[in-house]
Parts: structure tokens; C-alpha cells; sequence
């Protein structure tokens, strides 16, 4: 497995590249180049997010290629983007969040894994400054499990 990881908004002309050469290596050898790629689009409106990710992953589906999306905001400081001072309520995913993310990209291909909030951060932190509730990833697989009828239908990546 080769993963391509973080691209944010400004680097989508660089990521178009990298699909650009995993269709042409796909076209001639039945495989693409990179078995799945990270579009971190955390910065921006959640409904922004979901479309640009849309449009991605129809075309990597084709490929079978996983796509990993970011959704919610990572707390702390990494690739320029400092997050420390946002208020912490934002660094937690919402079951809501999450199942937009799913009703947006599930129809397309079922091979994507979500990084949602759960108040992760980057970097070091002295003991007792990160909440961290994994139990969040649970409620959200409930809700979506309410939602579809289907057992476990979200794949999460944990990130921070």
C-alpha cells in the first residue's frame, strides 16, 4: 500500500497531478500508482469539503483507490495551520457531521475512511489539556447504524 497524506485546498492542482499519473499508470498496468490518498480538507465549509471530495473519489473509484477525508477540526498546529486557540467544542465531530460525510461519498464507492474530531490534537501536550472522547466514534457509527440498517457502516482513521 502507497498513501498520499494532507493535501489541503491549495495543493489540489499537486493532487490532480498525482490522479492524473495514477489513471495513465492505471490504464497500462491495471493498478494505479497509489493505493489511497488523504484530501485534508478541515479548513474548509463542511458542505465544500463533502463536494471536492465527491468529485475526487469518482474519480478514484474506478482505481479502487481508498480516499481518507478529514472532517472537524484537529486541534494544535501542523502544516501551517494553527488551531490551538478555536474553541474546544469545535474539535469534536458530530454524529450529524459524520453521516453527511457518508450520505455524501457512500453512493460513489464505498472505499473511504473518515477522520473525524474527537478531540485529537498535534503535537505534545502536558497531561489533562487534551479531552480526547473516543467514545464520539461510537455514537456516530449508532446514529449511522440507525440511519442505514447496516452494521458498522463508517470506517474511521484517527489522526493527531
Amino acid at each position: 500500500l502507497v498513501h498520499s497524506d494532507h493535501c489541503a485546498k491549495k495543493l489540489l492542482p499537486w493532487f490532480d497531478g498525482m490522479l492524473e499519473a495514477d489513471e495513465a499508470f492505471f490504464a497500462k498496468h491495471g493498478e494505479p500508482l497509489f493505493s489511497s490518498h488523504m484530501l485534508d480538507l478541515s479548513e474548509e465549509p463542511d458542505v465544500e469539503n463533502i463536494e471536492i471530495c465527491q468529485k475526487y473519489l469518482k474519480r478514484m473509484a474506478p482505481m479502487k483507490q481508498i480516499l481518507e477525508m478529514e472532517i472537524g477540526i484537529t486541534g494544535g498546529v501542523e502544516d501551517g495551520v494553527d488551531n490551538s486557540g478555536v474553541s474546544k467544542e469545535k474539535l469534536y465531530s458530530t454524529p450529524e457531521d459524520i453521516f453527511a460525510v457518508y450520505e455524501g461519498l457512500q453512493p460513489i464507492s464505498e472505499r473511504f475512511m473518515i477522520a473525524a474530531a474527537f478531540g485529537n490534537v498535534h503535537g505534545v501536550y502536558k497531561p489533562g489539556n487534551v479531552k480526547l472522547r473516543p467514545e464520539l466514534l461510537q455514537e456516530c457509527q449508532t446514529y449511522a447504524e440507525a440511519k442505514t440498517g447496516v452494521t458498522k457502516p463508517l470506517f474511521f482513521v484517527f489522526h493527531g
